[in-house]
């Protein structure tokens, strides 16, 4: 069993197959698939596809690249909405959140105001958070340690050791997917094959991030079984042993996932 912990299954390049890509994803032994929010206007998109594909699940939270469209105002209304989610065995956590400094129109305070404020939402309702964390991984985990928090997702990390390890310490989980297929990839395989496995989860970020095979084509959740493969042979495991590792992992970094799945 696999748990994709990041896939933006809403997005429209999916709009002509989604169920499809789902029960795809399904067949490859893909038990659970993570959709994130990124903005107002998906919060309710996310929670109703979660609900409609088997193995669904849902963040709420607005994205750093969707910050130049944000209002104030937004943070009440997602506040509203993980009040009324709580309930929700298929609700998660607050993602997709973060700075990204890759992207350089991005007003740094802007995404700053909007990250510090949603993980002060995260701190008081005790949920961990799916982080943005590109060129971004010390002043993420910045944050992360003045609001005290403690478990949650490093999305996508392409850090150094020392930024993995002090992720690490914080609580956090390393989220790991296509880029660790591309042979030029030498950092990002050299910390999915080194890191302590009890750190890592899989993840697509379909459509994006495609593995090699798939390189430039739309990325799809059911792509976490093959990119497993790979990954259990940089670490030279058994792939059973890594798929009870990342699904023990994912239950640890969203707890909510754990009991969704029972």
């Amino acid at each position: 069993m696999w748990i994709d912990t990041h896939c933006h299954l809403d997005a429209g390049e999916f709009d002509a197959d989604r169920d499809a890509v789902a029960d795809a994803a399904r067949a490859a032994g893909v038990a659970r698939i993570v959709i994130p929010g990124v903005d107002r206007s998906n919060f309710g998109t996310v929670r109703k596809l979660a609900h409609r594909i088997e193995g669904g699940a849902y963040a709420l939270g607005i994205h750093p690249l969707f910050t130049p469209g944000a209002h104030e105002d937004d943070l009440r209304i997602l506040r509203d909405e993980i009040e009324a989610s709580l309930d929700d065995p298929l609700f998660v956590g607050i993602g997709e959140i973060g700075l990204d400094y890759f992207v350089p129109t991005l007003d740094d305070a802007r995404q700053q105001f909007f990250y510090d404020a949603q993980l002060k939402l995260a701190r008081e309702f005790d949920l961990p958070v799916i982080c943005h964390v590109r060129k971004s991984q010390d002043k993420v985990l910045k944050g992360l340690r003045v609001h005290g928090i403690h478990r949650g997702i490093a999305h996508a990390f392409n850090g150094s050791f020392q930024q993995a390890e002090a992720f690490i310490a914080q609580g956090m989980h390393l989220g790991f997917g296509g880029n660790l297929t591309f042979e030029r990839a030498r950092q990002i395989r050299r910390l999915a094959a080194e890191l302590p496995l009890g750190s890592i989860v899989l993840e697509t970020d379909a459509p994006d991030i495609a593995p090699s095979w798939r390189y430039k084509q739309r990325n799809s959740p059911d792509q976490v079984a093959a990119i497993a493969q790979v990954l259990a042979q940089l670490r030279g495991i058994d792939e059973n042993a890594l798929s009870l590792g990342t699904t023990a992992n994912a239950h640890a970094a969203l707890p909510r996932l754990a009991l969704a799945s029972s």
